[in-house]
């Protein structure tokens, strides 16, 4: 299982529950990776070249896409390597979120575009983007940028004013709106990240009629999709249990 979110743990779980052999694989961009119920592969395999070795040496017999939904990279390698030794894959994604009536988004494309929406007039931007893009928005120095990392940055920050808090999600609404409203936000940034571990900060934004600037989810090539944790064990037990996941 390709891991490192909410969804992957909780699959963990399940398939360790269920008596099924597997192993998570995570990149390795977190310090600390949550516990999980299944043992646990750090690192990258070299590309879609590299992970169908991989599939090949580890005799995998079946492939669960758990990542982020926007590891366009990984998931575009998942779907080429299972194709290349032909082995079965399947994704748990998290259905992305949806603007209502009381929201106040403005949808870009992608890094690019909220970076250059955030072009004018100094503002106190809560930027909810990962730690691995917080470089491209360094030219627009001018907000003060409040960022929730779940680890310490590493290096120095590109930013004159900005204020980091350390904390691993799932986060509630009421500690989001106390955030929001704590560090005077006017404006979120955020990737449509779907699902509810990390949807508090866009409620938030919701029930304090703040903007927020969007990033729509980057394109990854056809495969089978599901929502559901019970339809992986489905889709698992259909092919049988003497499995290596």
């Amino acid at each position: 299982m390709l891991g490192g979110t909410l969804e992957a743990t909780r699959l963990c779980r399940a398939l360790a529950g269920a008596g099924l052999r597997g192993t998570v694989s995570m990149a390795g961009r977190v310090a600390r990776p949550a516990d999980q119920a299944l043992p646990l592969r750090i690192g990258g395999f070299g590309g879609a070249e590299g992970l169908a070795t991989y599939l090949r040496a580890q005799r995998i017999t079946h492939v669960i896409d758990a990542t982020h939904p926007f590891a366009a990279q990984m998931s575009a390698n998942a779907v080429a390597a299972c194709r290349a030794v032909d082995v079965p894959l399947i994704a748990l994604t998290r259905a992305p979120w949806g603007e209502t009536a009381d929201d106040h988004w403005t949808r870009v494309p992608g890094m690019a575009g909220a970076v250059a929406a955030l072009g004018g007039a100094p503002r106190r931007v809560m930027l909810a983007v990962g730690r691995m893009h917080l470089p491209d928005f360094a030219v627009q120095p001018q907000h003060f940028y409040l960022l929730r990392l779940v680890d310490p940055p590493e290096a120095r920050l590109d930013f004159p004013d900005h204020h980091v808090v350390v904390d691993r999600g799932p986060f509630g609404l009421e500690g989001d709106l106390a955030l929001l409203r704590d560090h005077a936000i006017d404006l979120v940034v955020s990737k449509n990240s779907g699902g509810t571990g990390a949807f508090a900060k866009i409620a938030a934004a919701r029930e304090l009629g703040l903007p927020v600037i969007m990033i729509d989810r980057p394109s990854i090539p056809a495969r089978h999709e599901t929502h559901e944790v019970e339809e992986v064990l489905r889709w698992l037990d259909h092919a049988g249990t003497d499995l290596g996941v």
